[in-house]
């Protein structure tokens, strides 16, 4: 059963007179449990691809379905609904409240989920807070981390709902190859024993080594993978 099914999918963007073809035609089909590289050059699309599949950008045209629901007919209230209890988003400008604690961030979805109680929510935050060495930095706030201990609350906050789907903009960007390999570890767990989706874009090599599936884009096409 496909977690995604793209069909005809175009985005195109004004640039001063010209128009940009980001994406030109993009047809694939992504499985439930999928472990998922996309891999091109920068402005190759990759990145617009990500964001249309996890409704933070609206397509041109073409069909997009995130389990099921056909997402470009969505109003805004069910895109965030959907957002919210399906998607976890990993970004490369992390996105954290800077005037919560990293618990506090982490916590942030579930307390808008409103599924747990206070205590649940507070335990489960520290366990995965703690899944990513930052149980003893629950207290600080993001200016007081360092880059690569912001993505690890970024990464603890996208994981934390335990989404059917997670999709990762460069994941390892900002840490070096010891806590990017425990990330992805934690990553390739969930996956196999969750059957989480995760589907990232990325250039390091070292995510590519966890894929099991690598998908090329180029000038907004596929060109290999899909």
């Amino acid at each position: 059963m496909n977690i995604v099914e793209i069909r005809s999918l175009t985005k195109n963007y004004a640039l001063g007179n010209t128009t940009v073809h980001a994406l030109r035609g993009i047809d694939m089909d992504i499985p439930k449990g999928s472990l998922m590289s996309v891999v091109g050059p920068s402005g190759s699309g990759k990145t617009t691809l990500l964001n249309i599949i996890g409704c933070v950008d609206n397509a041109t045209s073409g069909s997009v379905k995130v389990d099921g629901q056909e997402v470009t007919t969505l109003s805004d209230r069910e895109l965030t609904g959907l957002r919210l209890r399906k998607i976890g988003f990993i970004f490369q400008t992390f996105n954290l409240v800077p005037v919560l604690s990293a618990l506090e961030n982490v916590e942030f979805p579930l307390l808008l989920q409103g599924e747990l109680s206070s205590r649940e929510v507070r335990d489960k935050s520290r366990q995965f807070l703690a899944s990513v060495g930052l149980l003893d930095h629950e207290k600080h706030k993001p200016t007081e981390l360092s880059g690569g201990q912001r993505q690890r609350v970024a990464i603890a906050r996208a994981l934390v709902t335990d989404p059917a789907l997670v999709l990762a903009d460069e994941p390892t960007a900002n840490l070096d190859s010891e806590n990017g390999e425990s990330i992805l570890r934690l990553m390739q767990k969930m996956n196999e024993e969750m059957g989480t989706t995760f589907i990232f874009s990325t250039h390091d090599a070292l995510v590519l080594r966890y894929a099991k599936t690598v998908v090329r884009i180029h000038d907004g096409l596929l060109v290999e993978g899909a």
